[in-house]
């Protein structure tokens, strides 16, 4: 009884065994390559698959999914023999398990290498300016030799960047005082634009400031001469209409007269016509002449030394401003 429970035992633990041993899941996205007797016979697929146990072997498995790997900067010599560090970033694929496991046998070491030979190429036929604003070519240039040689390795290499390029550190102050020098320079374009923009705003606000107050100074004279021509036009309208005497206008000229006198500079007077007929009228009314009639008085006159030293001899008062009146319509002398 005791023999036949240890051989069911071992029975079980063999199946056991074997059922793992024949029973393998493999992961979504990976695969695994199945040897028998030491030979490639098949790639596992994602899900359950079975081997034959003791027989079959299964490797390990490979990821399918797309990876990322940077590795560390590289010097690399310009064609103006400038180094500089690069460093990059390798986007690849494993798309044949088969291939990658035994065609190479480390396909990362084998990309990182390949990338380092293919950055000193490429770099090494450019200088140090091409090499700063070349990103992408290099990456194109990069990304076209890996694909090609890393297809026989079952990998496919999708993108290689470029992260940063470091040139030696006296480039790099060369090239922050460069930086500085533009952007002080773009600084002083743009102040002296902005104060050419000021200047010409402000001289056409000016013009045309100016216009418009002698667009408005013009028509308050239009309107202060219509307003005038009205005026006169009416008053000329009322005296015809009403017969207005012209002794009356005589006589409010000769009211008019010493404030036209007031004035230094008034020293000559036109009588029209019509007002001398009047005041001829207006002049023997009163028994005078129309020179009495007209007469202005003279406005003081500035005191001298003389009189300011006391009062000598009594001197007649200055004529006032000279009237003229026509000669056709001066009144006749008496005989």
């Amino acid at each position: 009884m005791t023999s036949g429970l240890i051989v069911g035992i071992i029975a079980a633990l063999l199946v056991i065994i074997v059922v793992f041993r024949t029973v393998r899941i493999v992961p979504q996205a990976h695969a695994a390559n199945v040897e028998r007797l030491g030979r490639y016979l098949r790639t596992l697929e994602a899900g359950l698959n079975f081997v034959i146990p003791f027989i079959d072997r299964v490797r390990p498995l490979i990821d399918l999914r797309e990876q990322v790997v940077s590795f560390p900067p590289q010097p690399v010599i310009t064609e103006d023999n400038l180094v500089v560090h690069i460093d990059t970033v390798q986007y690849f694929q494993v798309t044949d398990p088969r291939a990658a496991q035994y065609e190479i046998a480390d396909y990362i070491q084998a990309i990182e290498q390949l990338t380092v030979t293919t950055l000193r190429n490429v770099i090494g036929s450019l200088d140090l300016e091409a090499t700063l604003t070349s990103r992408e070519e290099i990456s194109t240039q990069l990304r076209a030799v890996l694909d090609e040689a890393s297809t026989k390795w079952g990998v496919r290499v999708n993108r290689v960047e470029i992260k940063a390029i470091d040139p030696p550190p006296s480039i790099q102050e060369a090239m922050e005082k460069q930086m500085r020098a533009e952007r002080d320079k773009r600084a002083a374009i743009l102040n002296a634009e902005g104060a050419r923009q000021s200047a010409i705003l402000t001289a056409e606000g000016d013009k045309q400031s100016a216009i418009l107050r002698a667009e408005g100074s013009k028509a308050a004279a239009v309107l202060e001469a219509e307003g005038q021509a009205e005026a006169i036009g009416r008053v000329f309208g009322a005296i015809h209409r009403h017969d207005a005497d012209p002794k009356l206008l005589a006589y409010q000229y000769l009211q008019m007269l010493p404030e036209l006198a007031k004035g230094q500079g008034n020293t000559f007077f036109v009588i029209p016509s019509e007002v001398t007929s009047a005041l001829q009228a207006v002049s023997k009314a009163f028994g005078g002449s129309i020179d009495e009639a007209t007469k202005v008085p003279a406005g003081p006159e500035p005191e001298t030394s003389a009189e300011r030293e006391g009062p000598r001899e009594l001197s007649a008062p200055a004529a006032g401003p000279t009237i003229y009146q026509p000669e056709a319509e001066k009144a006749p002398s008496k005989s």
